[in-house]
């Protein structure tokens, strides 16, 4: 088989650059050593009525240049203009429904799409369902659902190389699914017994969009639990640990912080083993994969530690029995949980080094 040819430099496109996540994009592919001289093209919505030629630093202006610099417009959506301007890489930072319903069209195109929606995460009907997906075309979209890899790089790297639709990794998801993967597959988690995870996140996490519990007076100075059977990252703990649901409980928080996630999770191994086995088993896993630091036990990771950058941090304690082990793992949700981890996935796709663009 002939080696994948490496790409010098790749157009791509951003749609929904308006939202927090959006905005780190942008912040990012700007400034990616690939892509200098190849600016993403930035777009509206697709549909959205009276669309006009938007400054990007309008919409977003903590990234206004000096210097008389300009930066790149938000233009009205047209398929033409994707053509037009020969983009390869479309960027998906909008709501699920229209990353569900606009994915087919691009990849008939020819374009390869990141979506950093949950649309195309969840394999399984009954994980799904929580979105409410209404497919215009049940067996086409059953057959790009399948297609679709999920865009955790440590997870899924090869895959991800060679994929036309790519679904990026909900932030939860990535908080819980890092530090439990190397042990669950090695079969050293007691399944059985269950899994507690205990995950805090800030406020960005959210989204722009203003609801009773990230409102300020709600938010600050308050901790709170919302959707603890329900919510939507929840399917793709189960998808990718392979898990059954009563094998887990997942508890999210709102934390009175602008970004971040701090997960706690409590488990039971099947034996006793010892702290520099737990550590070789993270270590050794996670060998080949730049963004991920493994913290020395009894060293914990800390939400300060992983804000505005793309790694995830990963500690644990052992109890003296040596099965009950309490894990934690620290990331910025905007960055390795959104943004930062759909960066690394087109360095994936690109053939280029995994960290580039993210340190």
């Amino acid at each position: 088989m002939a080696e994948k040819k490496i790409a010098t430099t790749v157009k791509t496109a951003v749609i929904g650059v308006g939202g927090y996540s959006g905005g780190e994009l942008a912040r990012l592919l700007l400034k990616h050593p690939r892509l200098v001289g190849t600016a993403p093209l930035f777009l509206g919505r697709a549909g959205e009525e009276n669309a006009v030629e938007v400054p990007l630093e309008q919409i977003q202006p903590q990234l206004a240049l000096g210097a008389g610099q300009v930066l790149p417009k938000v233009v009205p959506f047209s398929w033409e203009r994707l053509e037009a301007e020969g983009v390869e890489v479309v960027f998906l930072a909008t709501p699920h429904e229209s990353s569900r319903g606009w994915v087919p069209e691009m990849l008939a195109r020819g374009l390869k799409v990141i979506d950093l929606s949950g649309a195309w995460r969840l394999n399984e009907d009954a994980n799904r369902a929580v979105y409410k997906f209404h497919d215009a075309d049940e067996a086409a979209a059953r057959a790009l659902q399948a297609e679709a890899v999920y865009g955790c790089p440590e997870l899924h790297r090869e895959k991800i190389a060679t994929a036309r639709l790519v679904a990026n990794p909900g932030c939860y998801a990535t908080s819980i699914l890092l530090p439990l993967a190397p042990l669950v597959q090695a079969g050293l988690v007691d399944v059985e017994h269950g899994i507690i995870c205990d995950a805090k996140s800030g406020v960005s996490g959210a989204g722009k969009g203003l609801t009773p519990g990230n409102h300020f007076i709600s938010a600050a100075d308050n901790l709170s639990v919302y959707k603890v059977f329900n919510h939507r990252h929840r399917g793709e703990m189960l998808e990718q640990l392979g898990i059954a649901a009563e094998q887990i409980q997942f508890t999210p928080h709102l934390l009175p912080i602008p970004r971040g996630i701090l997960s706690t999770i409590y488990l039971r191994l099947n034996s006793a083993m010892q702290p520099d086995a737990v550590e070789a088993c993270l270590r050794e896993f996670y060998a080949t994969s730049p963004m991920v630091r493994i913290h020395k036990t009894p060293g914990l990771p800390q939400i300060q530690h992983v804000v505005r950058n793309n790694y995830a941090d990963i500690g644990f304690e052992l109890a003296a029995d040596g099965r009950r082990l309490v894990m934690v793992s620290c990331l910025d949700n905007l960055l390795k949980g959104a943004s930062g981890q759909a960066v690394q996935n087109l360095n994936v796709m690109c053939g280029w080094s995994e960290e580039e663009g993210l340190l």
